[in-house]
Formats: C-alpha cells, sequence, structure tokens
C-alpha cells in the first residue's frame, strides 16, 4: 500500500502522561478512516495529536512522506483542515464569515478575500445545503446547524486531509445521511483523505474504508469494516454486559428476557420482527421456530433469545428438529402465529400450529394481544 498518511509508533495523552501508545496508521489518499469506541477511550486525543491541537507525546505523523512536525502553520493549514468538538468564538460573526475563515491561509496579510475567494464560501456554504443562512448570526443557529456551517468552514480550506471529531453529533437523520455523503464525496472527487469518530457504528461501517477501534492504553484493531466487524466484535469494543450488536442489521439489541419461555412465535420472512421485540420490551422470555438460519428474523430471533430452534438455510426440517420445536412449544402458555408459515419448506411451522390447536393453547394471530 502506498501510503499518504502515516502514523509511527505515535503515542498520545496529556502533561507528557501516555493515555494510548503504539498508534500505527496507513493511509492512501483519499480514503476514509473512522475511530470508534466508548466515551473517554481517547478518540478525540488522537485526532488532536494529529492534526497538532496538542503536542505528541511520542512518534511521528507523516503527510505524503513529511513529519508534518517540521511544518509552518500555513503548510499546516492548507494541507489539513480540521473540525473538532471544541466551540470556537464567534461573536458578531455571521455564517459567511465563519465559513471565510477556512480561506485565511490564503489571503495576504490583511486578510483581505479575493472574489475567488468568496466564491469558494458560497459553494462551500451550498455543499451542506446552508447559502439561506449566510447572513444570519452564527450564535443564532441550532447546534445542528452550527455543524453544518463548522463543515462548510473545513470544506472551504480546500485541504487534502480533513480530521473532524464527531461530525454528526447534533445532526437529525436526514442531515447526519447528507454530511457523510458530502464527505464520501470529496473523499472520491477530490481524492481528499478523511479521518474522523464517530458513535454511529452502522454508518461508520457504510462510509470508511478503515475503522480504527479505540480501547485502553493502545489500539485495540486496525483495518477494513470487514476485518474489524465480527461477532461480537463490538460488545467486547464497548464493554457490553447487557443486549448485543447485530453486524447484518446495524442495530442494538436490549437485553434478552430471562428466565423460561412462556411464549412461541412462528415466524419467518421477518414478520416474527415486530414481536420478538414487544415480547423484549415487556420481558417476556420467548422461544421462536422453526427459522432457516438465512432468514431474517433469525437474526433478530438469535439475539433476544436462547432458545430459536433454527435450520441450516436451503437444507429441509428434520423429524428430530420438529420434535425438538414441538416439546419447547408444548412448555408455553401461548403460541403467536407471525404469518410465516407459507410455503413448501415451512410445512412444519404449520404442523406446529395444528398441535398447538389440538393441545388447546392459545394461538394469537393478531399484532397485539391480551395474552401477551
Amino acid at each position: 500500500m502506498n501510503a499518504y498518511f502515516k502514523t509511527e509508533n505515535l503515542s498520545v495523552g496529556y502533561n507528557k502522561k501516555v493515555l494510548i501508545r503504539d498508534i500505527n496508521i496507513s493511509l492512501e489518499k483519499g480514503k476514509i478512516l473512522t475511530l470508534i469506541g466508548p466515551n473517554g477511550s481517547g478518540k478525540s486525543t488522537i485526532l488532536k495529536s494529529i492534526s497538532r491541537q496538542i503536542p505528541l507525546i511520542g512518534g511521528r505523523v507523516c503527510i505524503d512522506g513529511r513529519d508534518i512536525s517540521r511544518w509552518d502553520l500555513k503548510t499546516m493549514a492548507k494541507t489539513v483542515s480540521v473540525m473538532l468538538t471544541d466551540r470556537i468564538r464567534t461573536d458578531m460573526m455571521t455564517c459567511f464569515d465563519v465559513v471565510s475563515m477556512g480561506r485565511y491561509p490564503y489571503t495576504n496579510v490583511v486578510g483581505r478575500l479575493t472574489d475567488e475567494d468568496k466564491e469558494i464560501v458560497v459553494s462551500s456554504l451550498e455543499s451542506v445545503g446552508m447559502t439561506s443562512h449566510a447572513n444570519q448570526d452564527f450564535n443564532t443557529l441550532s447546534d445542528g446547524q452550527k455543524q453544518r456551517i463548522l463543515l462548510a468552514r473545513a470544506i472551504c480550506q480546500e485541504p487534502e486531509v480533513i480530521i473532524l471529531d464527531e461530525p454528526t453529533a447534533y445532526l437529525d437523520v436526514k442531515h447526519k445521511i447528507e454530511l457523510l455523503d458530502t464527505l464520501s464525496e470529496m473523499a472520491r472527487a477530490k481524492n481528499v483523505t478523511v479521518i474522523m469518530s464517530l458513535h454511529e457504528i452502522d454508518l461508520a461501517a457504510k462510509i470508511s474504508d478503515y475503522l480504527l477501534c479505540v480501547k485502553g492504553d493502545t489500539i485495540q484493531a486496525f483495518g477494513t469494516p470487514e476485518e474489524i466487524l465480527r461477532e461480537n466484535t463490538i460488545e467486547n469494543l464497548y464493554n457490553m454486559e447487557k443486549g448485543s450488536y447485530n453486524l447484518n442489521f446495524g442495530s442494538v439489541e436490549l437485553a434478552k428476557p430471562e428466565g423460561e419461555p412462556k411464549v412461541f412465535v412462528v415466524g419467518g420472512a421477518g414478520r416474527g420482527i415486530p414481536y420478538y421485540r414487544a415480547l423484549q420490551k415487556e420481558q417476556i422470555p420467548f422461544a421462536a421456530g422453526i427459522i432457516f438460519e438465512n432468514d431474517i428474523d433469525f437474526q433478530v430471533a438469535s439475539k433476544l433469545s436462547d432458545h430459536v430452534i433454527s435450520a441450516p438455510a436451503f437444507e429441509p426440517v428434520t423429524e428430530e428438529l420438529f420434535n425438538t420445536a414441538s416439546d419447547q412449544l408444548l412448555k408455553c402458555r401461548v403460541v403467536i402465529d407471525a404469518g410465516g408459515s407459507g410455503g413448501t419448506f415451512n410445512h412444519y411451522n404449520r404442523k406446529l400450529l395444528e398441535l398447538a390447536e389440538q393441545n388447546n393453547i392459545p394461538i394469537s394471530r393478531r399484532e397485539k394481544e391480551n395474552s401477551l
């Protein structure tokens, strides 16, 4: 790999006290790296260190083969744009004024903007959908709008590397997607290297070329999302004792209800998912089956119950597995027919419903039932 951005045995911290050591990162130009990890793990400290906001304790940071500690401030500002969580002082400044600060590395001694500079400011405002707020006092904006203006300022700097600390903070879903789409476009079209931290693991996995897992006094893992995001990676990274993270859905599931199942859900084809989550919300332990392992239902049911009767994908259900499901069903007080029992391979689920009827076990076929 031809490394454009590189850290070598980096140690970061405060007041000469090392918080995280042995940080080794190699990125090609135009790639996106996202730092993930729990609050207080040191993600912001790493970002501030590689952007020279705080001094390094050890090691070095290189961009295009050059040690950035030897750069003057103007070279640094032209190459690296920074958007951190620290609030800037903007008394009596319009949004246009704030964004235009990104052009100062390119202006003359008096800091006067040229017509070209002003065009770049306008273009940067357009890229974050804030043109109509150009003349508005920055301090009157919402937190989400301020975040977008600060991104416009970073874009306005026309950097080769952009470093962002939690850029999606304060943004609603629409603007999170738009902001990340803007960063992705910068990486693809302008070959800008993006380094940021995110709390949204699902978005990090979707946008990033590389992930850096920060935990403890060293780096837990560095690699592509496909290499990093495996079973239990997120649970281990965040020390999750309750609940789980679903890698396929990119979603968090809350803790499983404890105890022996009281309800048996006959699901499949995603139709059981609302019931699994409703039962979890009420802390009612349940069993589910028979579900094929490639069924979307299996992804959620297996996270919310220890009593999921599943069959290998594309294989017929065996009599032995049916008997296991039957034994479990007969121990439950209620059966829910989620409507996923159609299809040739699902005839065993129809037999389970017949078994419930034969044994006078109430069957719920509505979305909400008092028997739950």
